[in-house]
């Protein structure tokens, strides 16, 4: 008999428990949870409950829409008021510019060239709130018309006009040009005329602490 189970074709092992269980997952619904009979008592309960979660994401998306508007409507508020305000400093930075470039030709402009005159005006409002030494700004003030010249023997010429800034002493810029007389520019040795500019940027710095000041 065993010989006869044994050897027949019809034969199969019985199925594993882990068979079984995969089985039973795959033969089993999905919504096997789902009420298809509306006249049951669970079934109320069910399509309530659902229509309480639609209702709960539909209050949940509209208030992040909105909340999303108001995030984006105040960043736009931000941004358009950091811009105005980079327009505003731009602005007030040229107009200082302009107006120091006119006062140094109207001061220097006879005896000293137009450019070098916008030239140092401009340097000296770009780094005239610069946390520098004064002599040292007096230098980078002037570096850019006088490329020959060393820092370290623009920093001895410059001490005098750094002390009298620092001094609050009164000082006319324009007796350090004295020795123009009615010499052109060209005219003028190489120290005559790193002396000059070292005191046309003293005099730029000291009408833009002046006007600091009023403000």
């Amino acid at each position: 008999m065993a010989n006869k189970i044994n050897g027949s074709d019809t034969f199969s092992p019985l199925p594993s428990q882990i068979d079984l269980e995969l089985l039973e997952a795959l033969l089993e619904p999905e919504d096997a949870t789902y009420p298809w009979n509306p006249a049951d008592e669970e079934s109320e309960a069910y399509f309530q409950e659902l229509e309480q979660q639609f209702g709960m994401q539909d209050l949940l998306d509209e208030e992040l829409t909105r909340r999303s508007q108001d995030f984006y409507s105040h960043l736009d508020a931000l941004w358009s008021g950091i811009t105005s305000t980079s327009e505003d400093n731009d602005n007030r930075q040229q107009a200082v510019v302009l107006n120091l470039q006119e006062t140094l030709r109207a001061t220097f402009s006879a005896c000293v060239p137009q450019t070098l005159l916008n030239t140092i005006a401009t340097k000296a409002a770009e780094i005239f709130a610069a946390r520098q030494l004064i002599s040292e700004q007096l230098v980078e003030c002037v570096q850019t018309v006088l490329p020959t010249w060393e820092t370290e023997d623009l920093l001895v010429l410059a001490r005098p006009f750094a002390y009298a800034m620092r001094s609050s002493e009164s000082q006319n810029a324009a007796s350090a040009l004295s020795n123009l007389n009615n010499n052109e520019w060209t005219a003028l040795s190489e120290i005559e005329q790193a002396k000059a500019t070292l005191a046309i940027a003293s005099y730029a710095f000291i009408q833009l602490n002046n006007c600091e000041s009023e403000l």
